[in-house]
């Protein structure tokens, strides 16, 4: 086994035990949050501080999915899923998001019929010490939680820590709506209570929104491929990379394809030098894993080829649609000429490719043109 295959399943087992400990302190915190809210609540016929104790028990919940979901996408990869059950954390997120947003519906229906059929509340100054206590744990237990998410890249927990601030501002309207009912008599919990279920539906949706499109597959973060690829043509060997393509299988998690370009003049063997030393580099400054590395060669000697590709280089990119132009291969013998080009998503690449070929034969008629046209899946765009 290799340092990199030890180091990322050190990684792994490290960041379930962060996930589950702070899930932990999370279940703990709202269960005793809830159960004091809800005596209040109910002694003090209070139905916004009933519907926040509510809200407390979906958090306590969603931390017990979100442990459950941590276990199972630790999972060691076997036969059926041999890249392993990280995306299970997704499937996960989407549970606790459904929970917050059914929670949110529950909590605005209620709310409306107490301001169709208003109840008078009764607050003593026990209620509203716990009320204000619940704030201050709720503002701690946020951030805590929010932090070790993001120490450990979990959505779940970053999701958890984010609507436990949320719920600190609702509880704070809360106890603000029964100090200006002990001082003036004026009873604005009900609509406290609507104000609360929409902040938390709008929490869930956006939970699902962010969710989906992780499960969908998104473009990778330009922070993470410009690092890479700056990593790649670092070595002096390397003139481009290029068709980079990152496959996400769960939370740190990612895998990698990419294409660059070496020097004719290169053995197998210094290719095969060369391509582990970038695999072992990428791993270690980004946490990516490259599977495998295509490669592109340019030509070193042939003075033809070299005119060739820069006129052709010159003419494809003059559209304004080309994105990119790379991976030229040319048999000035056989006359053969193919090369890859990155589109803009605005065009049909299609018929792009089509009016690029035809371009092209008026020049070089002799020749037969292959075009490939790739995804702008990680380019920069020029």
């Amino acid at each position: 086994m290799t340092d990199n295959s030890v180091s990322r399943i050190d990684a792994a087992v490290n960041r379930e035990k962060v996930i589950v400990r702070t899930s932990i302190t999370g279940i703990a915190a709202n269960i005793f949050l809830a159960a004091f809210k809800a005596f209040v609540g109910i002694v003090s016929n209070s139905i916004a501080v009933t519907l926040d104790a509510v809200n407390n028990l979906s958090d306590a919940l969603s931390s017990v999915i979100t442990i459950v979901g941590t276990k199972l996408a630790g999972k060691l990869p076997d036969k059926k899923h041999p890249l392993g059950y990280g995306r299970i954390e997704y499937l996960s997120s989407l549970i606790v998001s459904a929970i917050v947003l059914y929670a949110g519906i529950t909590a605005g229906v209620e709310s409306v019929k107490k301001i169709f059929n208003p109840e008078t509340p009764n607050y003593s100054n026990v209620s509203l010490i716990i009320i204000a206590v619940a704030v201050l744990v709720k503002i701690f237990l946020g951030r805590f939680v929010k932090a070790q998410g993001e120490k450990v890249n979990s959505g779940s927990l970053i999701a958890s820590g984010s609507d436990a601030m949320f719920d600190a501002v609702l509880s704070f309207s809360v106890l603000a709506s029964a100090v200006i009912f002990r001082l003036t008599g004026l009873s604005l919990e009900a609509y406290v209570g609507v104000a609360i279920s929409i902040f938390i539906i709008k929490s869930g949706i956006e939970m699902m929104q962010e969710t989906l499109n992780e499960i969908l597959g998104q473009r990778a973060d330009k922070d993470v491929t410009d690092k890479i690829k700056k990593i790649l043509t670092g070595e002096k060997e390397v003139r481009g990379a290029y068709d980079l393509v990152l496959y996400n299988y769960g939370p740190d998690k990612d895998y990698a394809s990419v294409h660059v370009e070496l020097p004719d003049t290169m053995s197998v063997k210094d290719v095969d030098r060369l391509t582990r030393k970038l695999e072992a580099k990428v791993y270690r400054e980004t946490g990516v894993v490259i599977v495998a590395i295509g490669v592109y060669s340019y030509s070193t000697g042939d003075s033809e080829a070299a005119r060739i590709q820069n006129r052709v280089r010159e003419k494809v990119l003059s559209h304004k649609w080309v994105v990119q132009f790379h991976g030229f291969y040319l048999d000035t013998k056989a006359k053969e000429m193919m090369f890859d080009v990155v589109v803009s998503f605005d065009v049909n690449p299609a018929e792009s490719v089509k009016q690029l070929c035809e371009e092209l034969k008026q020049d070089y008629p002799d020749y037969r043109i292959s075009i490939v046209p790739d995804v702008d899946v990680s380019v920069t765009e020029l």
